[in-house]
């Protein structure tokens, strides 16, 4: 039985290796602590992502490599570069096949729907950075040296998903608190729920045809932030939210203060206009729908984040 690897293990990552293993599918997740999920297929092993040789010798036999690692959000420009130049190397000295989790900041400020066949045309300096891994992962592809795929959802949405709505809103909604967010509240949304995240992973990476090209999460909901706060308070049974953006005072002080924080204004972009994702040939051709939203506010209400 061929053994696929799954990298990382936050909610994605952990996602996947679930799902491989529950189909019965030999897994080796990696990390730098050895966590993972607890499963008798689920092999565990503690390594650095960015030792390309020892990464090497972990994707010996595999059949697919499955990236779900990514660093602070703060060292995206510094750290992503070497751990997404790693990955690559491995999978080419290995054959193995790679799918890469990515996201939508390669597009930049565009109107209307995002498909995946749209320009790259990033603004931000984690946009650059996504669109640089990407193009030189395809073009590794389009070299014969490796077949790779990329899945880009939006903000995820699950319980322990870590995106601005669960690391903001979510808390104060189900304790009855003011949410007070550094970004839009009011314009349209897309919104990817983790499974599905990891659903389309692996019916890329189970294709012949997917290679050399980007697909996108069917979105569980486009409802705007403070529209989704209302649908989970009351999927929780929790008052009515009450959610107000920050004054630029408020983000100025919250900028300095925090490392994270001050990563989130060249993003502000994407809840300033209606953000739309267009994965109907993720739906069509690979069959992977999007998981209904009452089922996810339900999981969210449940967990308590």
């Amino acid at each position: 039985m061929s053994v696929h690897v799954v990298t990382g293990a936050g909610p994605i990552g952990t996602a996947t290796a679930r799902l491989l293993a529950a189909s019965g599918e030999r897994v080796r997740v990696v990390t730098r602590s050895g966590g993972g999920p607890e499963h008798p297929l689920v092999e565990r092993v503690a390594a650095d992502i960015t030792d390309t040789d020892r990464l090497t010798e972990l994707l010996r036999g595999a059949r697919t490599l499955y990236n779900a690692a990514a660093p602070a959000y703060q060292d995206w420009r510094t750290a992503f570069p070497p751990l997404a130049a790693s990955l690559l190397t491995a999978a080419e000295r290995t054959g193995t096949d790679y799918v890469m989790l990515g996201n939508l900041y390669g597009y930049g400020p565009v109107e209307g729907p995002l498909t995946p066949g749209l320009p790259l045309r990033p603004t931000s300096g984690k946009g650059r950075v996504r669109t640089a891994m990407w193009e030189q992962a395809l073009a590794a592809h389009e070299a014969g040296r490796v077949r790779v795929a990329e899945v880009r959802g939006s903000d995820y949405l699950g319980a322990s998903a870590l995106s601005l709505f669960t690391w903001t809103a979510v808390p104060a909604v189900l304790a009855g608190t003011e949410a007070v967010l550094p970004v839009g509240l009011d314009e349209a949304h897309a919104w990817s729920y983790v499974d599905d995240v990891a659903r389309t992973l692996l019916a890329v990476g189970a294709r012949e045809d997917g290679w050399g090209r980007a697909w996108h999460v069917p979105s569980t909901s486009e409802l705007s932030i403070r529209a989704l706060a209302g649908r989970l308070a009351r999927a929780a049974g929790a008052p009515d939210p009450r959610l107000r953006r920050m004054t630029p005072g408020e983000l100025a002080e919250q900028v300095a203060g925090d490392p994270v924080t001050a990563e989130i204004p060249e993003m502000a972009y994407l809840y300033e206009r209606a953000l739309r994702v267009d994965a109907s040939e993720t739906e069509h051709v690979l069959g992977v729908r999007a998981t209904a939203l009452d089922l996810v506010l339900k999981e969210l209400a449940e967990s308590g984040s």
